[in-house]
C-alpha cells in the first residue's frame, strides 16, 4: 500500500469515528455519565474567529482535549464550554485594513461606535470553518453555550472579579514598561510581538557626562537610542564591574576598566576605581527639557536625578560599563527609578513625538534617523559626543 492510500484510509477511519460520535451524541454521554461527581471545569481560552484556523490551533487544542478527556475517565464531571476572543489588536487591524484607515486619529474620525459595530460584526466571519475544525480534529468542547467576550454578562463577571479581589485588598496600582506602537497607539503584548523582531541599524553613541564639582571629568555611558537621553534622569554602575579614570589630551574620563579598547587614542591611567567610589557622583543634565518640563508629585524628585546609582543589570558586554538611565524608556531602567525614586515623566507622546518644550526636537518623530542625527550634532556641538556609530540589533516591530 502506498503512502497517500494509507493517508486516505486513516482519515476515512477518523471520519466514521467522527460519524459514530455525532449520531450517538457520544460527548453529550460522557458528560451525562459523571454527573454529580466532583467538579473539573474548563473554559476554552478563546480563538478569534475572524482569521482561519491554522495548524498551530491544532497542536493547542490537542492540549485542551486531552486533559478535559483524561479527568472525564477518572470520573470527574467534565463540563467544558467554547468560547470566542472578540477583541483586540488581530480584529481592529483587519477593519483598518478595510475601511481604509491608517491611524488611531483617522479611526476616532470615523467614529468609535461604527468602527466597534464593524469589528464587532467582522469577528465571527470565519466562524462556520472554525466549527468544521473543530469537529474535524475530534476536539470535544460545549458549542452550544460557547461564552463570547463582548457579551455584557462576561464583562460584568470579569469586573465583579476584579472588584471582589478589591475589596480583600488584594488589588494594587502600579506601572509598567511595555512596547508601545506610536501608529496604533497602544501597547503591544510580547504575543503580539513574537513575529515582530527585525535586525536593524541603528546610530549608537557614546555620551560624555559632565560631573559637576571636577574639571573636565567625564561619565562615559552608550546608547543605541539617542532619543531617550532626553529623558535620562540618571547613570547606573554595576557592583561588580571595575572602572578607570584616564586622561585623554585635556581630559579626564571614566568607564569600565575592561573597555578601554574604546580609547583609540593615548591616555593615562589616573587611578582605579570601584562602584563604591562613583555611587552618589552627580552630574550636568544633558538637557535642561525634562527638568524644565517636569509636573505634579514627580516634579518632588528631581533631586534624586542626575546622580550614579548602582544597578544588578550593568555590566561591561555592551557599551562602557556605566549605563544611562531613562526611566520612561526601559524596563531596568524603570525599575531603577522606583527604587531610586527618581522622577517619572514623558518627555515623548502617545504618537512618539517629542512634547512641548524640548525646544529644537518638539513635535518631531523619535524613530526618524534625521532626528538621531541632529541630537548627534548637537551633542557634538557641545564637546560632549565621545564617539558615534552605526549598531545592529533586533528591535520589535507591530
Amino acid at each position: 500500500m502506498d503512502e497517500q492510500n494509507e493517508k486516505s484510509i486513516n482519515a476515512q477511519r477518523e471520519e466514521k469515528v467522527l460519524e459514530f460520535w455525532r449520531e450517538n451524541n457520544i460527548f453529550e454521554k460522557s458528560l451525562e455519565k459523571n454527573k454529580g461527581g466532583k467538579d473539573f471545569v474548563f473554559f476554552e481560552g478563546p480563538p478569534t474567529a475572524n482569521a482561519k484556523p491554522a495548524l498551530h490551533h491544532l497542536e493547542a487544542r490537542a492540549f485542551k482535549d486531552v486533559i478535559p478527556r483524561y479527568k472525564t475517565m477518572q470520573g470527574y464531571n467534565v463540563p467544558r464550554r467554547a468560547g470566542w476572543d472578540t477583541h483586540g489588536l488581530p480584529v481592529e487591524l483587519q477593519i483598518e485594513k478595510k475601511l481604509g484607515l491608517a491611524s488611531k486619529k483617522e479611526i476616532e474620525g470615523y467614529g468609535v461606535a461604527q468602527f466597534n459595530k464593524e469589528c464587532r460584526e467582522s469577528v465571527f466571519e470565519y466562524i462556520s470553518e472554525w466549527e468544521k475544525f473543530t469537529d474535524r480534529i475530534g476536539y470535544w468542547v460545549d458549542k452550544n453555550s460557547a461564552y463570547y467576550t463582548f457579551d455584557a454578562n462576561y464583562i460584568e463577571s470579569i469586573w465583579s472579579i476584579i472588584g471582589r479581589v478589591n475589596e480583600q485588598d488584594l488589588l494594587y496600582k502600579d506601572y509598567k514598561v511595555v512596547p508601545w506602537c506610536p501608529r496604533c497607539g497602544t501597547g503591544l503584548s510580547s504575543h503580539e510581538l513574537a513575529q515582530g523582531y527585525e535586525n536593524v541599524k541603528d546610530l549608537s553613541v557614546y555620551v560624555k557626562f559632565k560631573v559637576t564639582g571636577q574639571e573636565s571629568t567625564y561619565l562615559l555611558a552608550w546608547t543605541t537610542t539617542p532619543w531617550t537621553l532626553l529623558g535620562n534622569v540618571a547613570l547606573a554602575v554595576g557592583k561588580d564591574v571595575e572602572y578607570v579614570k584616564i586622561k585623554v589630551s585635556n581630559e579626564y574620563f571614566i568607564l569600565g576598566k575592561d573597555k578601554l579598547n574604546l580609547i583609540d587614542s593615548e591616555y593615562e591611567s589616573i587611578n582605579e576605581l570601584k562602584s563604591n567610589d562613583l555611587i552618589g557622583l552627580e552630574y550636568e543634565p544633558l538637557y535642561p527639557y525634562l527638568k524644565n518640563i517636569i509636573a505634579g508629585p514627580e516634579s518632588e524628585k528631581i533631586n534624586n536625578a542626575y546622580k550614579v546609582y548602582e544597578a544588578d543589570f550593568v555590566n561591561t558586554n555592551d557599551g562602557t560599563g556605566i549605563v544611562h538611565t531613562a526611566v520612561m524608556y526601559g524596563q531596568d531602567d524603570f525599575e531603577l527609578g522606583t527604587q531610586a525614586g527618581l522622577p517619572k515623566f514623558h518627555t515623548v507622546d502617545e504618537m512618539g513625538h517629542f512634547v512641548n518644550g524640548t525646544e529644537f526636537l518638539e513635535g518631531r518623530f523619535v524613530k526618524n534617523e534625521e532626528v538621531a542625527v541632529d541630537i548627534i550634532k548637537d551633542l557634538a556641538h557641545r564637546g560632549l559626543l565621545f564617539k558615534k556609530e552605526k549598531y545592529e540589533h533586533s528591535y520589535p516591530h507591530c
